[in-house]
Formats: C-alpha cells, structure tokens, sequence
C-alpha cells in the first residue's frame, strides 16, 4: 500500500469514527431530554454533567459513550495504533501511529443545547498530524484532511481567507476554564479589538479552526489548548492554505496556537505576542 494510500485510508477511517460517534451523542442527548423538564435548566439536569479541571468544565455520559465509540472502532480496524482521548484513553501501540479523540468538543455547548459542538478525530505519525476529520452533528458539516491532500468540507474543497488587511479580519478565540486564565485572556482581547474587524468565540476550538480553514474566519487564536482539540483542525486549516504557529513565531502548540489566513498571520502574530504578559 502507498503512502498515499495510507492517508486517504486514514482520513476515510476518521471521517467514519467521527461521524458515528457525533450521532450518537446527538441521539443519547435526545433521549435524555425526552420528557425532561421543558425549561432550560430542566434539561442540563437531565445531561446528569459532572465536572474535570474546574466548576466549568463539563463532561457528560456522551462523551465519554463517544470516546468508547471512537476507541471500539480502532480496536477493530486499527488494534497497533495508539490512542490519546479527551476522556481518558491512553493506550500505548507499536505501529508508529497515534489517535487523538475529542469525542465532544464544546460539551458546554452540548449541555445548553447549543449546536456549535462537535466530534474530531485525528491520526499522527512522527511528523504531526497525518489525517483528520471534525463533524458537527447539528449542522450536518464533515471537515476532513489528509497531509499533502488538502482540506474539504462535506467533499467539497476548502480554502483559506485571502483578506490581507488585518483591521478588516474577523477574529476568533477562546477562553480557558479558571477564572485566572480567563481574566488573562480578556485583557489581550481587550487589546486586540479595536484593531481588528470584529471578534467571534464560539466554544468549539475544532469548529473555529474548521471555520477558519473554510474562510468563514479570517483567524483563530487560543492558548491552553489539548492534543485532542487541536489535531484533527490544525491540519485542515493548514490543508486549507492557512498558516500554523505559537506567538513567538515557532511551531504550533496547544499551550499557543494561532491560525490564520496566509495574508495576515505575520502581522496577528505580532499583534498578539505584543499583549502578551
């Protein structure tokens, strides 16, 4: 088998995970709120979520029965590979080849009924990521990549922003889950936009890179990020055409992750890294 065979398989086998594991939370989070209380809070108490790292970090029994889904399924197809899931996998393997799972990322989105949630899948070699793919149950949108390959979206090409004129980009981010982080954050927000077009947040760090990648942003930025959240979606958008790197102008990584279209991620960077503590 070629190697290019080996990433179009890879991205297939992505695709398919992502998008049996995304409909099944979609359908467990249905089933749940059938007969639930007709009020909003009514509904999350019946997602039954706990919480991981602090108060606002949320996980439910979807996640986790996702995670199991994902994992089921490189079991059977893919039994040498390594996994790393958001809800704790951690399985070694010898074939070179390693799985990074966010079965739902956005579960705050999830559990208030939001649709900006979604479902990623990535597999990487010693190189990075080497295919992937990002499905939003709600929306019916399947992001997929494999390196070399380019990025599409439900099959059809995608590309990066063109815009060349950062006070004319729309902006996207995210926040962290400590009350610290998040004071942070808003400070170098605060900064950022009067000097941008307008900024977005929507609570999926795997759909604002997806968007990115399809033009819908002109960049993405986030700090504090996972393996998980950023595998599958980092590759798109660079397939895409956008350009990848931390604010110190080195590679990217989840503790800084700029995204961007190839016209002005020079200039971002440099606005970024300028607010900076």
């Amino acid at each position: 088998m070629t190697v290019g065979a080996d990433r179009a398989e890879l991205r297939g086998l992505a695709c398919r995970l992502a998008v049996t594991a995304g409909d099944l939370a979609a359908a467990g989070r249905h089933t749940d709120l059938d007969g639930a209380a007709a009020d909003a809070a009514g509904g999350r108490s019946a997602l039954a979520a706990t919480t991981k790292s602090s108060a606002t970090d949320v996980v439910t029994r979807h996640d986790r029965a996702a995670e199991e889904s994902i994992v089921a399924g490189l079991a059977a197809t893919r039994g040498d590979d390594a996994i790393v899931g958001e809800e704790g996998t951690d399985r070694h393997g010898s074939s070179g080849i390693s799985w990074y799972i966010d079965p739902i990322d956005g579960t705050t989105n999830f559990l208030y009924g939001m649709p900006l949630w979604s479902t990623s899948v990535a597999a990487a070699d010693g190189d990075g990521a080497l295919a992937g793919a990002v499905y939003v149950p709600a929306t019916g949108e399947l992001f997929a990549a494999a390196r070399g390959d380019g990025a599409t979206r439900n099959g059809v090409p995608i590309r990066a922003s063109a815009e060349d004129d950062v006070a004319l980009t729309l902006v996207c981010t995210g926040f962290g889950y400590t009350p610290e982080r998040r004071a942070l954050q808003a400070m170098r927000l605060a900064s950022i936009a009067p000097r941008v077009r307008d900024l977005r947040r929507t609570g999926s760090a795997a759909i604002d890179l997806c968007y990115t990648a399809a033009g819908f942003f002109d960049a993405y930025y986030e700090e504090h990020l996972n393996s998980w959240d950023m595998a599958a979606g980092e590759l798109i958008a660079r397939e895409a055409g956008c350009r990848s790197g931390d604010f110190a102008g080195g590679p990217p990584r989840p503790e800084q992750l700029l995204v961007a279209g190839p016209h002005v991620f020079d200039a971002l960077r440099e606005l970024i890294a300028s607010t900076s503590s």
